[in-house]
């Protein structure tokens, strides 16, 4: 990632011909928002005095304290490439700070800082993170409204003219190089009309700014291909949803902390307890790496997404799995987290997982390396293998109990959440689905 100073941003601004600037933020679910300024006010916005009503955002503040500011981190400087190539369009991403000029307790972006720092004081420099973000392209109606007819038939790597969402991967491809992204790869994945790219892992902060650029330009590129792109988890029943696997790492001084090579898998006993501290308190922070009603409906055994809190380096079955490359690319791979999540806390939440393992030096059980798909009941509890919660409702009730995870998003953003994922629920519950329709109307 570049690194700009106020003076490279103004100049830049001038040579490109930039004339708005978007200073974008998240609320606590990680909808990405934005406030658009004239290339006038830039300097004002690069001063940190461009101030927004925070009532309004979910998760933020009341009406009577709505006063906020927002300060960009200059390094997130990009300009948009589909934009107009005169009048060019740039953003910024931002940190939102109370009038009094200390941190809002209820940034998302100050929640990653925060559990940084804490990996800082326990000796660790960097918390390298790499994402895989699966998502669906759906045709469009006369009208422009999705609907969730695929555009294609395609499979796993599978390509033109099967895959008829090849030129626009490509084109999003190439939109995301043109904004800083160094792209690893480019596929179809196993659902009809389901894609991935990956780009290449950063630290953690960037990456949670860089998933949020990401599903920004899909969604745009889509667009303009007539295609609506989509990340929720499971949009369509009977087919493979869409996950986000998190790759991780620990470094500390240039080495990768994860990586021993006197150990029978080589892995070291911090990557051992990071994986026991992700065990530990993975069924309290589903309600955050998978947050909606409709992640828990791609969470179930039949379709390759992760349900059983155990870890392998051998199959793919388990919740965490520890691919085959060592050295310092080794990481341990969380499969169940999905596109729907906050990056900001899903981010913090499995880093403070881990360093719980490690200060409280939890050893994980043996690893798993049988289908536990294809295990018994009877079988998983023998080995004690538990499972994710079931259902958005229970992964809430896992949370609130947690005085863990209320020390990792502070109380502020805690209850918010809670409050409002309760509505969710309780909204979803009173609904009456298509299912209850087909299943019911002429039967009673």
């Amino acid at each position: 990632m570049p690194i700009y100073s106020k003076e490279d941003i103004l100049r830049i601004v001038k040579e490109q011909d930039v004339k708005f600037i978007r200073l974008q933020f998240t609320d606590i679910f990680g909808i990405l928002k934005n406030v658009a300024i004239t290339v006038e006010q830039l300097e004002k916005a690069l001063d940190n005095k461009c101030m927004f009503d925070g009532s309004s955002i979910e998760g933020f503040v009341r009406i009577e304290e709505s006063d906020m500011y927002l300060r960009p981190d200059t390094n997130t400087f990009a300009i948009f490439p589909w934009r107009p190539q005169t009048g060019k369009v740039a953003r910024l991403i931002c940190d939102v700070y109370n009038p009094d000029g200390t941190p809002f307790l209820g940034d998302p972006r100050h929640t990653l800082k925060r559990a940084l720092q804490r990996a800082t004081e326990m000796g660790y420099d960097t918390f390298n993170v790499g994402p895989e973000c699966e998502f669906f392209l759906f045709l469009t109606d006369n009208e422009g409204n999705p609907t969730t007819v695929t555009h294609d038939n395609g499979g796993y790597f599978d390509l033109g003219p099967v895959d008829l969402g090849e030129n626009a991967r490509r084109d999003m491809c190439m939109a995301l190089e043109e904004m800083g992204f160094e792209i690893e790869a480019s596929h179809h994945e196993v659902a009809p009309g389901q894609h991935e790219i990956d780009f290449k892992y950063g630290d953690a902060l960037s990456t949670a700014d860089a998933i949020l650029t990401f599903k920004l330009v899909v969604k745009t590129i889509a667009q303009r291909h007539g295609l609506h792109a989509t990340f929720m988890p499971k949009p369509i029943f009977g087919i493979n949803g869409s996950g986000m696997h998190i790759n991780t790492s620990l470094f500390k001084d240039g080495n990768n902390m994860f990586y021993d090579e006197k150990d029978p898998l080589q892995l070291s006993q911090d990557a051992y307890w990071f994986i026991g501290g992700i065990m530990k308190n993975m069924r309290s922070i589903a309600a955050i790496t998978n947050p909606i009603v409709n992640s828990y409906k791609r969470l179930v055994p039949g379709y390759e997404a992760p349900v059983y809190i155990a870890w392998s380096a051998r199959n793919r079955s388990p919740l965490i799995r520890v691919p085959a490359a060592r050295g310092a690319s080794t990481r341990l791979e969380l499969r169940c987290p999905d596109p729907a999540c906050n990056p900001y806390l899903a981010l913090s939440a499995i880093l403070m997982a881990g360093l719980d393992g490690i200060q409280n030096k939890i050893q994980p059980p043996a690893s798993t390396d049988k289908n536990i798909f294809n295990m018994t009941p009877e079988q998983r509890e023998e080995e004690g293998i538990n499972a994710l919660p079931k259902n958005l409702d229970e992964a809430i009730e896992e949370l609130e109990k947690s005085s863990f995870v209320k020390d990792v998003l502070g109380a502020h953003i805690f209850e918010k959440y809670i409050e409002a994922k309760r509505e969710e629920w309780d909204e979803y519950k009173a609904k009456v689905s298509k299912w209850e329709i087909e299943q019911y109307l002429t039967k009673y």
